[in-house]
């Protein structure tokens, strides 16, 4: 017959987890799932602030580069005359010099228009922007937090008359843009100087304003912001 002592221990060995154990599990449990959780929203606020970021800084190497060159970027030039400045300068593509930047609306982030192309290109060359000032074409446009592109254009969209210079980000969440448009506007998609088109893939601009003034944060956007 087995002594007292070992059938004690084999309950003890067959029994499950206490209320106590199970209690302590489902709290790490929760610690874990609050931290995934707040982690992801402070990568998203993250995007958000990089992406204003990225559209104040242009707005201000866009600035500068007036100040310093009394010209405007994309549309300075001839080449002679950039490639003169000096070693940084080298094979820049000039702009036509005549005091406008065209950039079609179909070619906001393309970078097909020669002069959308050349933007990016005098910015960097200059020093108000980091990356490679011989990018070209797409490959000259930066990306911004989402991995869509960052353009300009010249066209009239989004209730805007053309020749009013805009800086716009493609393929932007939903909900990024409503918080983006909060932070550096209005929050409305319709109005104000940050306006939204809706569509993925580095969508150009429509030519109308948004149909709503309400993100959804089922869609992407490609929203479009005053520049000057």
């Amino acid at each position: 017959m087995k002594s007292l002592p070992t059938r004690l221990s084999r309950r003890r060995a067959q029994s499950g987890f206490t209320l106590v154990e199970i209690a302590i599990v489902l709290v790490i449990i929760g610690l874990l799932l609050g931290g995934v959780l707040k982690g992801q929203e402070l990568i998203e606020n993250g995007r958000v602030k990089n992406a204003a970021n990225d559209l104040n800084g242009i707005s201000a190497a866009y600035t500068s580069y007036l100040d310093r060159y009394r010209k405007l970027p994309g549309d300075d030039g001839p080449t002679a005359t950039l490639t003169a400045r000096g070693t940084s300068w080298t094979g820049i593509t000039g702009g036509t010099n005549n005091g406008v930047i065209t950039i079609a609306r179909a070619d906001t982030f393309s970078g097909a228009a020669a002069e959308g192309q050349a933007f990016f290109q005098h910015l960097r060359a200059a020093g108000f922007i980091t990356g490679n000032p011989t990018d070209a074409g797409a490959n000259a446009l930066p990306v911004n937090a989402w991995g869509g592109r960052v353009g300009v254009t010249n066209a009239a969209v989004q209730g805007r008359p053309a020749a009013r210079l805009l800086s716009c980000l493609g393929s932007v969440p939903g909900k990024a843009a409503a918080a983006l448009d909060v932070q550096l506007d209005d929050g409305r998609a319709d109005t104000g100087t940050l306006r939204a088109t809706q569509g993925a893939n580095n969508l150009p601009p429509a030519v109308a304003a948004a149909a709503t003034p309400t993100y959804s944060e089922d869609q992407f956007y490609t929203i479009c912001r005053d520049l000057g």
